[in-house]
């Protein structure tokens, strides 16, 4: 991808901003990303796009206002900037906001983020193709409405009145296909994707069996009798139910006081065989980077250590309020205001085999529906419509549709029957877990 250097751009705005006697922190990002959409045999969608952001967090007189612009031309960067000064004239004076990281000069020194991609198109547009006929091509199989391979590349440039300029750039390609199954006058769907830094690195038979594995299995499902069962969630499933309640995990949320662990540092808010961590590389991680959204050096982060709260995400802002030091994890985007986000969030091992924590009868949940329209993050209360198969040791004995999942997540990390010694990872390669099997879940069935 063709870049601009954004470093002198990025100095006239700062001294611009000194010149207003205000300080500021600046975040420009280029993007270019490629995308192929296959359906009826032929490509229904080549896009190619690119873009560039350039956005503004500028302080005066311990007020704070934001403003962006897609356009790098001088006027409207001063049009950017008067923006910014007009909105801090409006807003409250904020006393924990300020630019405090000074001189950081990081970049993400990790190779295997950004291997720039030599693959040709022609290759690419056989694997979109090739995903839909593939799996057009299995038994049952009606429909496969959703079949893409896209890549996406960016640089990001963060500078700050302090003398701070750091810089990141990554690559990473990726692709999904569905299945749509019929049979005896039942249908049934699944999609799934997967990620990955390499075009080679794809494993696109692996993902069209896994595809078409799931939505079979499922066609006849039917609902369990009512009642209380214990549950294990695939990674991707437990991925997106953390996903709902992460605000726990927020030094921001519990700076404006809705943040339900906000008195519970040094508590217990889970079973004892919970940890988790934020941590800034796993082998294939997606979510590497030197440096936070204000240019604090990330950091892994023991968040729950024996179901005991260590610490929250913090900010600069988020620490000076509750006056601690920021563990580097700051977020924002050029449009963005400031708040905080983990790396990759890993839970540690526990002392179960994998047999032991699929003994007896559980739950195997692989599909949540309305997650978060069915979700209350402060209070933790969750109803969802479920999908997934009753087991017992292990083997699926009943494929299971048509199910609504309720509980109360807080409660449900203090009800862990047996954590794994095994660590997987999300389709995203964000989130790591062993397999974790929860006890005490109510299941609306028949």
């Amino acid at each position: 991808m063709s870049t601009i250097d954004m470093t002198p751009l990025l100095h006239r705005l700062l001294d611009k901003v000194a010149d207003l006697g205000a300080e500021a922190d600046i975040i420009a990002n280029q993007d270019k990303a490629f995308s192929l959409k296959a359906d009826k045999g032929e490509l229904s969608e080549y896009k190619v796009t690119s873009s560039q952001q350039l956005g503004i967090r500028l302080i005066k007189d311990g007020r704070v206002g934001l403003a962006y612009s897609e356009s790098l031309d001088e006027s409207a960067l001063d049009t950017m900037l008067q923006d910014a000064l007009d909105a801090c004239r409006f807003a409250k004076v904020d006393p924990d906001q300020r630019i405090s990281v000074q001189g950081s000069r990081l970049s993400t020194d990790c190779p295997e983020i950004y291997q720039p991609d030599n693959t040709p198109v022609e290759e690419k547009i056989a694997l979109a193709l090739r995903l839909e006929s593939d799996i057009l091509a299995l038994p049952d199989v009606t429909g496969a409405p959703y079949n893409s391979v896209y890549e996406g590349e960016s640089q990001l440039c963060l500078a700050n009145s302090l003398g701070t300029l750091c810089q990141h750039k990554e690559f990473s390609v990726g692709c999904y296909s569905s299945a749509l199954i019929e049979r005896d006058g039942r249908h049934s769907m699944h999609y799934q994707g997967q990620q990955a830094r390499r075009f080679d690195e794809l494993n696109p038979g692996a993902l069209v069996t896994q595809i078409h594995a799931m939505a079979d299995d499922l066609l006849p499902g039917e609902a369990v009798p009512s009642g209380r069962y214990s549950a294990i969630f695939t990674l991707d499933c437990l991925a997106s139910l953390f996903g709902c309640f992460q605000a726990a995990l927020s030094g921001k949320w519990a700076q404006q006081g809705i943040n339900p662990w906000r008195g519970k540092l040094g508590q217990s808010v889970a079973s004892r065989w919970l940890t988790l961590e934020s941590r800034i590389h796993m082998p294939g991680g997606m979510r590497i980077k030197g440096f936070d959204g204000e240019g604090t050096p990330t950091q892994d982060v023991l968040l729950i250590g024996e179901g005991e709260l260590k610490t929250l995400l913090h900010n600069s802002a988020s620490a000076h309020h509750f006056g601690v030091v920021s563990n580097g994890a700051a977020a924002r985007s050029a449009r963005g205001a400031l708040d905080v986000a983990p790396r990759h969030l890993v839970f540690g091992l526990g002392p179960h085999t994998q047999a032991e924590v699929k003994a007896g009868e559980y739950l195997e949940l692989v599909k949540l529906d309305g997650l978060h329209s069915g979700a209350d993050a402060v209070s933790g209360d969750f109803s969802f419509g479920a999908s997934g198969f009753l087991c017992r040791d292990g083997e699926r004995i009943q494929p299971v549709r048509g199910i609504t999942v309720a509980g109360n997540f807080y409660r449900l990390l203090g009800e862990l029957e047996a954590v794994g010694d095994v660590l997987h990872h999300d389709d995203g390669k964000g989130f790591y877990a062993p397999l974790i099997r929860f006890g005490g879940l109510s299941i609306a069935g028949k």
